[in-house]
């Protein structure tokens, strides 16, 4: 067996004041007044929510300087970055504070490249190696996020629509993990409940297609199993109680736990989601909920002679964590329930997906690197199949 190296490296600070705490740990690590200005990277959602001003409070109050820049969309583009390499250069900051759910974390990594290399940034395309051109430094960045739901604030790599292609392009790079993530469950309690779902299936989503994925690495395959326990256990009751502290912390965990995981690899869930959220404008979340129990039927029903032993039992180990449901054949109609419970109750064609889009979906998503983790490989013809099947 070859040697294997496993990584799990972010600091975590969890729990109810978590990020008070992370702007005083922050404080402590500037030595010198050039390292106390900071960028706040956020979106409109978070300031109009009040939770910008708390963050910087807390991090006014330990005597840092604090700039805030907020163009981000939801689904974040290349004009966000450059907008936010500007007021990082103006800010004269020499680290960032990411605020929110993936978007601002995703462009606080982006902008971590632009600050320092030229773009533009199709350039740094992890799917054409493009890592291999980040050769200096990057300034540092802290992560609180406000959603339970991507993991960014674990993760060493961001989403960004690019400007040239058009396309949601992954840049990747160790030196993009945040230094230090603030999960606290006091700024997720205003998170309303269909976006509380969307983020919390998002989770589930990363748990299953790691631990479902090819490749040997049973750290991953463990937090991935326990992330996906936590939403079973846990989803339905942030989504109806949202000021529920254990269960909105709990989902942090597990949202952290998920993007842990998918270090191992995702699958083609993820890839066909990616251009229902550029073409469509659908929450990444949302995509992944309601593409999950169709896929995963589409696969049962046609790639079976793929399957393995291990992977059959990795589906009834997945259907176990529902309680009653115990078949493997059973995980599709399980995870459609889940989805229920938490309110996701739209189809994608409600949310746009056409016919005549497909040939060209399942082209953006075939070119997209996450379905080559799959257990079983997907042509260009069995992605649209499975966009079908969706319909």
């Amino acid at each position: 067996m070859p040697i294997l190296q496993f990584n799990y490296p972010t600091t975590i600070v969890y729990g109810p004041g978590a990020a008070l705490e992370l702007a005083q740990r922050i404080a402590r690590r500037a030595t010198s007044g050039d390292e106390r200005q900071l960028l706040l990277v956020t979106d409109p959602g978070v300031i109009d929510a009040g939770l910008a001003e708390r963050v910087v409070d807390y991090l006014t109050e330990t005597g840092l300087s604090v700039m805030t820049y907020s163009g981000v969309h939801g689904n974040p583009i290349e004009a966000d970055v450059i907008g936010g390499v500007a007021a990082f250069r103006d800010a004269g900051a020499t680290a960032m504070v990411a605020l929110g759910g993936g978007s601002p974390m995703d462009v606080a990594k982006a902008i971590a490249v632009l600050a320092t290399h030229e773009g533009p940034l199709s350039r740094f395309d992890d799917a054409k190696g493009g890592d291999r051109f980040i050769t200096r430094t990057l300034p540092p960045i802290y992560a609180i996020p406000t959603t339970a739901g991507t993991g960014s604030e674990v993760g060493r790599s961001g989403v960004i629509v690019c400007a040239d292609t058009k396309a949601k392009t992954v840049i990747f790079h160790p030196g993009l993990m945040p230094r230090m993530a603030a999960l606290d469950p006091e700024l997720t309690v205003g998170l309303p409940p269909l976006l509380t779902a969307a983020t919390g299936m998002d989770a589930f989503t990363h748990g299953l297609e790691a631990y479902l994925a090819r490749g040997f690495h049973p750290m991953a395959d463990a937090i991935a199993l326990g992330c996906m326990e936590l939403v079973v256990q846990h989803l339905p009751a942030a989504v109806a109680r949202g000021e529920d502290l254990d269960a909105r912390g709990n989902m942090l965990l597990a949202a952290s736990m998920g993007a842990t995981a998918f270090q191992k690899g995702l699958g083609v869930i993820h890839s066909m989601a990616h251009p229902l959220s550029t073409r469509y404008g659908i929450h990444h979340g949302t995509a992944n909920a309601l593409l999950m129990p169709p896929v995963l039927r589409w696969q049962l029903a046609n790639k079976t002679a793929q399957f393995t032993a291990d992977l059959w039992a990795r589906y009834a180990r997945v259907a176990r964590l529902f309680g009653s449901v115990r078949d493997a054949a059973d995980l599709p109609d399980a995870i459609a329930d889940l989805c229920r419970r938490a309110g996701i109750t739209q189809t994608l064609a409600d949310l746009g997906l056409r016919s005549e889009d497909i040939p060209a979906l399942a082209e953006e998503a075939f070119v997209d690197p996450c379905h080559q983790g799959n257990p079983v490989p997907f042509t260009r013809e069995d992605i649209a199949a499975a966009f079908k099947a969706c319909l």
